[in-house]
């Protein structure tokens, strides 16, 4: 089993330096970084850190993975963020429970003994929703089901349709923005009944960069879609 860390990027130097040496090569077969044009060298410093790159020409989260998949050469990928919210020691437990026979691991901000101490109220409140609604609605047992730190075969991208544009686009017209694609994950791989497990794991306060949250307008094209996908995929 061949796994690639897929990391995307935007303006994050400072957790590239801070953060991704903490990565062990061993870890992992491939680091693949997607940066979104950075202004601030976060491409030139993963090429010297001998990370494969590519450069986005999508737009979104969404837009960055779709843009990466080609060049994935893992049969599993943990997406992992490089501004300090993920810790890179829970990268092999994570993985483990993959090679276990698991189809989805989520490394859980939520779950008990873990904490996010980049949490505000509104972002707490709004995690606590969606997670909440998916569980609720979908019937699913999730502490976390927004978080970007997972891992997961990558045949369950095509499996739950997340490469087609059209299981977001009604969304995405409607409230005008772009969202990723992690709740959609989330639902999907309840819905179909998969193995999933949570894992705790603290998000510590980031190292650098800027948050890049559309909290209105993501909020309401993650709620639209939870309730979405009741009807209209199965």
């Amino acid at each position: 089993m061949k796994t690639t860390l897929l990391v995307p990027t935007l303006n994050e130097a400072v957790g590239m330096r801070a953060v991704m040496p903490k990565v062990k090569k061993e870890w992992v077969d491939q680091v693949l970084i997607v940066d979104g044009n950075s202004k601030d060298g976060t491409a030139d410093i993963a090429r010297e850190m001998g990370y494969d790159v590519v450069m986005q020409k999508s737009p979104g989260i969404r837009g960055a993975y779709m843009d990466a998949l080609p060049f994935i050469k893992g049969d599993v990928i943990l997406t992992f963020s490089p501004d300090g919210n993920s810790i890179p020691e829970l990268i092999p437990e994570c993985l483990l429970k993959i090679k276990e026979g698991y189809d989805m691991c989520i490394v859980s901000r939520y779950a008990k003994g873990a904490k996010s101490y980049d949490d505000d109220v509104i972002t707490a409140f709004g995690n606590w929703l969606f997670t909440g609604s998916i569980n609720l609605l979908h019937r699913a047992h999730y502490t976390d089901a927004m978080v970007i730190y997972r891992a997961y075969p990558k045949q369950l991208i095509y499996d739950l349709d997340l490469d087609k544009d059209a299981s977001y686009s009604f969304e995405e017209k409607l409230f005008k923005t772009k969202i990723s694609w992690e709740p959609l994950l989330s639902i999907r791989a309840a819905k179909r009944r998969l193995k999933l497990i949570d894992i705790p794991g603290d998000e510590p306060a980031r190292e650098g960069g800027e948050r890049k949250l559309q909290i209105l307008k993501w909020g309401a094209a993650y709620m639209f879609e939870i309730w979405r996908e009741i009807f209209i995929w199965h």
